[in-house]
């Protein structure tokens, strides 16, 4: 919404309305405008906040992985990536599970930041997951000497990246808003079907790269206390830090970016 300070009222273009946000004028009380400018700073400093303790929380969970972590007795010192590879997953997943959130809450409000949350999941959920696909090679070529082999869950997880490429890719090929974040907020909530076919694969198939981590009397509660609290460490510090505040800061961008193009066609209009 932009405030028009001749006539005091609101006005949002269609462009950037949803089905129920059509344009409207009302009057905006000035105490209402104060009001909402000290909750926007008051968000902004929280997300500094969280970004600082996310930057510091990234540099303890290398710590632990790279230098505290004893050493596997097995797989020795190349153990230590997957650390990082399971913490990418679970800031992946975070995402993953924001866009279906977001995805149910848009088709059931319409309104837009679930829209945003939902895209903000998704585009933060694919870069991790790209991030640990990559660790992943980086581990199976230390392991079993080749950059890429079709193990179950190295592939599951490959696989479970590309809906979500094909879902950026396919939502700013729709120019019509409304029916961008339909299409998104539906996509998003079939493709989370690859997500939960990742954690089972590891359950049903026996040629995996390492073993299920979530499991009653094995995966984490097999490792010895340093190996898990590097663990645990890692996945809270990228599922619970790192994924929100790069969430966060995206949302914040996207809705930077909504202004300036509404600025821009205000000065287009006024110009012609």
């Amino acid at each position: 919404y932009q405030h028009d300070m001749v006539t005091g009222k609101a006005h949002c273009h269609p462009e950037y309305a949803s089905a129920e946000d059509k344009p409207m004028i009302s009057r905006v009380a000035p105490n209402t405008v104060k009001n909402k400018a000290i909750g926007v700073v008051s968000r902004i400093d929280l997300l500094k906040t969280l970004s600082f303790l996310a930057v510091m929380g990234f540099v303890v969970g290398l710590y632990l992985a790279i230098l505290d972590a004893p050493t596997d007795l097995r797989q020795g010192h190349v153990q230590r990536i997957f650390y990082l590879h399971l913490g990418a997953f679970a800031g992946a997943f975070v995402g993953f599970v924001s866009a279906v959130i977001g995805g149910i809450a848009y088709l059931k409000t319409r309104k837009f930041r679930w829209d945003m949350l939902a895209h903000a999941g998704v585009e933060v959920g694919f870069v991790l997951a790209i991030i640990n696909v990559v660790t992943g090679v980086i581990y199976a070529r230390l392991i079993v000497n080749s950059w890429w082999t079709w193990y179950s869950k190295l592939t599951a997880v490959t696989i479970m990246t590309l809906p979500y490429a094909s879902y950026l890719m396919l939502r700013n090929g729709i120019e019509d808003l409304d029916r961008r974040r339909i299409f998104s907020a539906v996509y998003g909530i079939f493709a989370f079907m690859t997500v939960i076919n990742t954690f089972m694969i590891i359950r049903v198939r026996p040629d995996t790269l390492h073993d299920a981590m979530f499991v009653p009397d094995g995966g984490f509660s097999s490792f010895s206390m340093g190996m898990q609290v590097a663990l645990y460490a890692n996945l809270l510090i990228w599922g619970g830090l790192i994924a929100p505040v790069l969430m966060g800061w995206r949302m914040r961008l996207e809705k930077a970016m909504m202004k300036n193009e509404q600025l821009r066609i205000m000065f287009v209009e006024k110009e012609a």
